[in-house]
């Protein structure tokens, strides 16, 4: 890792607060509304691919889960699912969206230990005014010089950072809970990055073995053992 930091990028969901937690539960009532059509793992896979045939046109959050959802139930009900289980669905997604925040356990410590020696900011991806909203409830706010709401988290997605923060790769160490959008696209662009695993993963946000092999970069446990790392 290159001694040069000057700006640390922090993930939000899963590494700030909890997130993924929330989805799994909301697939689980999303299974039982629709129990009389399809066992549970059969929805869940049909929902996964749902979700992914999206990606393209809703990107991530609540809302194009929700959206996946609707579908989602359309389909697996052959078109026969009542107009009283289509708003449970939305129903679910009001809840998840009114969810409260819950800060993982040292992220602030670590926040206020950071600050003043390091740019602080926060990068991340999902609907706009949903990570706003979070961010607000969080009241981590007052840490961060820049919030970075991205489509997505590709290589050219932080090259593309990377140039509005005027700032080279090596001066760049990314914080996150996937491997896949946090960690593997950083170190391609010659960045640093530390992945702090999450109990719970998306699907679509694993990798397989052969992605991560002559990959360089830390794993810590928790988000307090970054300033001794540091």
């Amino acid at each position: 890792m290159s001694k040069n930091i000057k700006v640390i990028a922090f993930d939000a969901d899963d590494t700030l607060w909890v997130n993924e937690t929330y989805f799994r539960d909301a697939e689980h009532q999303f299974a039982k509304l629709l129990s009389k059509y399809e066992t549970e793992n059969k929805i869940d896979q049909e929902l996964f691919k749902k979700e992914i045939d999206n990606l393209y046109l809703y990107g991530y959050g609540i809302k194009g889960f929700v959206l996946s959802m609707v579908e989602s139930a359309l389909e697996l009900s052959n078109y026969q699912v009542s107009q009283k289980t289509i708003e449970s669905i939305l129903n679910i997604g009001k809840e998840m969206l009114e969810k409260p925040i819950e800060l993982l356990d040292g992220v602030e410590e670590v926040l206020k230990s950071l600050q003043g020696k390091y740019k602080l900011i926060v990068a991340t991806k999902g609907d706009l005014l949903d990570q706003e909203r979070k961010l607000e409830k969080s009241n981590l706010l007052k840490y961060f010089h820049h919030i970075e709401v991205m489509s997505d988290k590709k290589e050219k997605d932080y090259q593309k950072l990377i140039k509005h923060l005027d700032i080279k790769p090596s001066e760049l160490l990314m914080i996150g809970n996937s491997l896949k959008s946090d960690v593997l696209p950083l170190i391609s662009i010659g960045a640093s990055a530390v992945h702090i695993p999450f109990h719970t993963t998306w699907v679509h946000e694993e990798v397989n073995d052969n992605e991560k092999s002559d990959v360089t970069y830390k794993t810590l446990s928790s988000i307090k053992e970054i300033v001794n790392f540091l």
